[in-house]
């Protein structure tokens, strides 16, 4: 296999001036680049590596970042509007570069000083310093010609210094531009088959490929069948012992049952190393099959490992909810796969959860393994888990493919909150929302989403948000 290559995070910086300022006002040119140099150091410090081409101040020296930044193979772009520019410095750049751009309206500081400057007894002093405030004068012009170009543009508005509000939503961006990389270099398995008659859940692989990017490896069932009868006593000992130190094993867990579960997971960890794999889904009954059927009902725990390690592993051949796990989990917020599975109207929650593999990174407390003597609808028995996801602020993600052959991001906000769960082996939460249970409920519906979503801790819409403006790709979000 190829050697595996990282492709991390670069952001292309670049200020914009007007070269025929720097002869008439002293100083001025400078100071822009030394405001350029705090944006910079700021993109550093959120995780980018920055290319900064400094100050552009001809159009002859925007072609030519154009084709540096072309050449440097940034994800996106960051504009620091220094002061007034022609928009010919702007447009070749972003041109040639064809990547987002965000354009940073940030000021020096929150005002200028109107006494001291007005005392400025030299009028080209002054108006030298009143360009050193200048950024928004010529962030209309540049959107224009952005409008007429037909590039999309991104603006963050605010102070270069002592504005948490401006910088949280430029890290933002630095965090979904990261999270659009993931996806972008991301190796998605699927293992097995759809589950007969789930219509929702069927998916264009060359859609999610072509919005996402990534790669997706079929993988057959049986090579997982396989691995598993050439795992040796030490590799299930090592595993066990991984299981008792992540999971809260019940007394009823036979240890047959662990065993399995332990080969099965050391099996699973094989095959993502062998296909560098960064998500998953599956599903297959294996009937007829012994050992694909024995494989497939031990699943369980060594995919709920591999999710809580950044592999998030979808049930149900839920490959557009693989995507929106991963997104999620690349955003540092899990990612369980989920449902609904009842309303409590008396407490005006949803209660959600799902079968199968369960993000244990982000429960509420350690999570139980439980014996379960029928997999509700599937075939065979085995072990499962039962966590619910850690109590307060939640996000719910869908990835959603429209009729019209496109995929959207649904998107709803809320928290986890105490309460009674069903106590059947599965994962399960209460979830409560600002606009209610009920309307909640129908809100999302109607936005057409599959039955599954991922949920993760935290809220984040915001970045989500910004992933899809980043990627094209229309976000709903309910509440």
């Amino acid at each position: 296999m190829a050697k595996t290559v990282n492709y991390s995070l670069k952001a292309g910086l670049f200020g914009i001036g007007l070269e025929a300022y720097w002869n008439q006002f002293e100083g001025l040119e400078e100071r822009l680049k030394s405001y350029l140099e705090i944006v910079e150091n700021n993109l550093t410090a959120f995780g980018a590596e920055i290319v900064n081409l400094g100050l552009i101040d001809t159009p002859e020296k925007a072609v030519q970042a154009g084709h540096q930044f072309r050449q440097q193979d940034v994800d996106l772009i960051f504009l620091y509007v220094t002061t007034y520019a022609l928009s010919a410095t702007v447009l070749p750049v972003v041109l040639r570069a064809k990547v987002p751009v965000i354009v940073l309206n940030l000021v020096p500081e929150a005002a200028i000083d109107y006494k001291s400057f007005n005392l400025i007894s030299d009028r080209t002093r002054m108006t030298g310093e009143w360009l050193a405030y200048c950024s928004a004068c010529s962030v209309p012009e540049i959107a224009n010609v952005f409008k007429r170009s037909n590039i999309p543009f991104f603006q963050v508005t605010g102070m270069l210094r002592h504005d948490p509000a401006a910088w949280d939503q430029i890290r933002e961006w630095i965090e979904a531009a990261r999270v659009a990389n993931i996806m972008a270099h991301n190796r998605l398995g699927v293992m097995g088959n759809y589950y007969s008659g789930m219509l929702d859940i069927y998916s264009n692989l060359t859609l999610q490929c072509a919005t996402f990017g990534g790669h997706v490896e079929v993988i057959e069932v049986d090579e997982l069948s396989d691995l598993t009868q050439h795992i040796d006593k030490g590799e299930v000992n090592a595993m066990l012992k991984e299981f008792d130190l992540h999971f809260d094993i019940q007394p009823d867990c036979s240890s047959e049952e662990l065993v399995r579960s332990a080969k099965t997971a050391v099996a699973l960890h094989k095959l993502v190393e062998k296909h560098k794999l960064g998500s998953m889904a599956y599903y297959h009954k294996g009937t007829g099959n012994p050992l694909n059927e024995d494989a497939m009902s031990s699943v369980i725990l060594g995919n709920s490992l591999l999710t809580s390690r950044g592999i998030p592993v979808a049930g149900e051949y839920e490959i557009k909810n693989a995507q929106a796990m991963k997104i999620m989990d690349s955003f540092g917020s899990g990612g369980s796969f989920t449902e609904y599975y009842a309303m409590d109207f008396l407490d005006d929650v949803v209660l959600m959860g799902h079968d199968g593999p369960g993000h244990i990174a982000i429960a509420e407390g350690k999570t139980k393994v439980r014996p379960l003597y029928v997999y509700h609808g599937k075939v065979g028995n085995g072990l499962s888990v039962e966590m619910s996801v850690r109590h307060g602020p939640v996000t719910l993600l869908s990835v959603v493919e429209t009729f019209d052959g496109k995929i959207s991001l649904l998107v709803a906000e809320g928290e986890s909150v105490e309460g009674p769960i069903l106590e059947i082996g599965n994962t399960n939460s209460r979830y409560k929302f600002s606009i209610g249970a009920r309307k909640f409920v129908e809100d999302w519906n109607d936005q057409g989403p599959a039955h599954h979503c991922a949920v993760g801790i935290g809220h984040i819409a915001s970045k989500i948000r910004k992933l899809g403006a980043l990627l094209n790709i229309k976000t709903v979000q309910i509440c």
